[in-house]
């Protein structure tokens, strides 16, 4: 059987599958890909379904190789720096990785996540019906770990790919993180008007302390006007808990499965990437919409993939010297005289 190598990987590289649902009662909550959308896209791109198993890529890369046969792969970021054998690709492409020749993805300006789909099954068992990994209960993925160097992927019904790597083009993918689009509450009674409107304005900043069980804010403490302790309550991915401190912390993939702080919004479905995709440092606000605005985004973003993603051939404009030196550059002579 084909598999992929992990030559190398950094902290928070995991295999993530759409999640694990319907386990929240009992305090298993989904993990799953912190940006959604963009692990749609990768898997649509190496034509699996949309949830399939894929590897998540963090800001601190890897490198992979495959073995026993050519692997069609899709590797989609957003700025992520992809190398095949040392030359540069672009962030978002399809290609066909031959054994032999090695891949890697390093952090780029931008974007916290990336998502590498193959063409074909990573071959992992399951876990309460996902493969998703959450490491802090050593659910899922690989041993409920992050992947290491050494690891071999076995990848069932293993395809090859494009003969040459082929730029996917993903405009969709292109979002601005600085408004972040909310649904108030379900405790947004919890805070006076004025707090509300300081809560939406910001600015705020994301803190370089998050990873993928919650986000932190930075900016001007909010304050509460009914204290800052609820009975405990089940969260979703992007709730905005406001602890004592005022300082928001937005629950993500590997969220626990209930909170004690008032929740003064929640971040609507297709903003979540959005967020989860803001490196430490950047500024946002956020927008109040409307569950019907909400839910008429998320059908946007799910007809977004019902085609195919489109691809452009990679022009190339590294060569070195001495390959062009190889080439036979010339088709003819001419006589100058003439």
């Amino acid at each position: 059987m084909s598999a992929l190598v992990i030559e190398s990987a950094g902290p928070g590289v995991t295999l993530q599958d759409g999640g694990r649902h319907g386990y929240l009662r009992y305090g298993i909550t989904a993990a799953g890909p912190m940006d959604p959308l963009m692990h749609a896209t990768a898997n649509r791109a190496a034509g699996n379904a949309l949830d399939a198993t894929a590897i998540e890529v963090s800001t601190g890369g890897m490198t992979v190789t495959a073995e026993g046969g050519p692997l069609g792969i899709a590797m989609v970021s957003r700025s992520f720096r992809i190398a095949l054998d040392g030359v540069a690709l672009p962030d978002a492409v399809a290609l066909t990785l031959e054994p032999g020749r090695t891949l890697t993805v390093r952090a780029g300006a931008s974007g916290a996540w990336g998502y590498l789909a193959v063409q074909g099954r990573i071959d992992v068992a399951p876990v309460l019906g996902s493969t998703a990994t959450h490491t802090r209960s050593g659910l899922g993925g690989l041993d409920g770990r992050g992947l290491a160097a050494g690891d071999r992927l076995p990848v069932a019904e293993a395809r090859p790919g494009e003969a040459l790597p082929q730029r996917l083009v993903a405009p969709w993918l292109d979002r601005n993180p600085e408004t972040i689009r909310v649904v108030l509450g379900p405790q947004d009674d919890y805070f006076a008007a004025d707090q509300i409107d300081a809560f939406l304005a910001g600015p705020w900043t994301v803190s370089p302390r998050g990873d993928r069980m919650a986000c932190f804010l930075d900016g001007t403490p909010l304050k509460h006007a009914k204290g800052h302790d609820i009975v405990s309550d089940g969260v979703a991915m992007g709730a905005i808990q406001v602890p004592g401190n005022g300082l928001p912390i937005i629950l993500m993939a590997d969220r626990q499965s209930t909170g004690g702080y008032p929740k003064i919004a929640t971040v609507i479905g297709p903003d979540l990437g959005r967020l989860a995709q803001a490196q430490g440092g950047t500024g946002l606000s956020f927008r109040s919409v409307t569950v019907a605005e909400a839910v008429a985004a998320r059908r946007a973003e799910r007809d977004v993939l019902r085609e195919p993603v489109p691809r452009d051939p990679v022009v190339r404009t590294d060569f070195a010297s001495d390959f062009l030196l190889g080439l036979n550059l010339v088709d003819g002579v001419t006589d100058g005289r003439a």
